[in-house]
């Protein structure tokens, strides 16, 4: 974690390989690229981003969590897919904080509580002039909003749609997860993960996570047998 992204007492963490420097943008140049500069004077207050599953936007949001701990800037990552359950007490004075990072926003519509304290959250960090960047697998318009104000406050800012990466940008990010690991991850090899692998890139790079393993506990290259015994395929 870095030193300047808050973590809930909640056993809610970030992923550390959640980065930039690891994300393949492929067609999804022009919003990590708002996401990178969102924290300077001239940058955007409110981002939203919306897309299938498996696309990135949580690691987007961590990344952008990370890179605002990288300034000495204070981020919040609230994946309300696993914290739809409590109460919203978490979103109170949130605007002490320069980004605040909300995945999974559909989890917690249709709840009155968790709907109006949304819509004073995002009033409070608009007026101290603070970032907000919220995911949700729609688009503003297309989401089940019970609450119009609330309803009006998401279509604010820039909307970007999270692209999936094609055949040809999955194979380029999974050797870049590969490189930033430090691991040698020969074509012939990365075509085969892709081709008996799951679809989701997330779940792929859990793979490669469990190859790196293997391969440093066995001190053997990556081929294409060990591929197949490391995995079980």
């Amino acid at each position: 974690m870095k030193p300047g992204a808050a973590q809930l007492p909640l056993g809610v963490g970030m992923r550390d390989d959640a980065t930039f420097a690891n994300f393949l943008p492929g067609d999804n140049a022009p919003l990590v690229e708002a996401l990178r500069h969102q924290l300077d004077d001239a940058g955007e207050p409110f981002l939203f981003l919306w897309g299938g599953e498996g696309v990135g936007r949580s690691h987007l949001l961590q990344a952008a969590c990370h890179g605002a701990g990288d300034r000495d800037r204070r981020a919040l990552y609230l994946p309300l897919g696993e914290l739809w359950h409590f109460p919203p007490h978490m979103l109170e004075e949130i605007e002490r904080l320069d980004l605040v990072a909300i995945d999974d926003l559909d989890r917690v519509l249709g709840r009155k509580r968790w709907e109006e304290g949304l819509f004073h959250a995002f009033n409070r960090l608009r007026d101290a002039g603070k970032r907000l960047i919220i995911s949700a697998p729609a688009a503003p318009r297309q989401l089940p909003v019970t609450l119009p104000d609330l309803a009006s406050r998401l279509t604010w800012g820039m909307t970007f749609h999270v692209k999936r990466l094609d055949d040809d940008q999955r194979l380029e990010a999974l050797k870049l997860r590969a490189r930033v690991r430090g691991m040698q991850l020969p074509d012939e090899v990365a075509r085969y993960i892709l081709h008996r692998g799951p679809r989701a890139l997330g779940e792929l790079c859990q793979a490669l996570e469990t190859l790196d393993r293997a391969s440093l506990s066995a001190q053997r290259k990556l081929t294409i047998p060990f591929v197949k015994q490391a995995l079980g395929w």
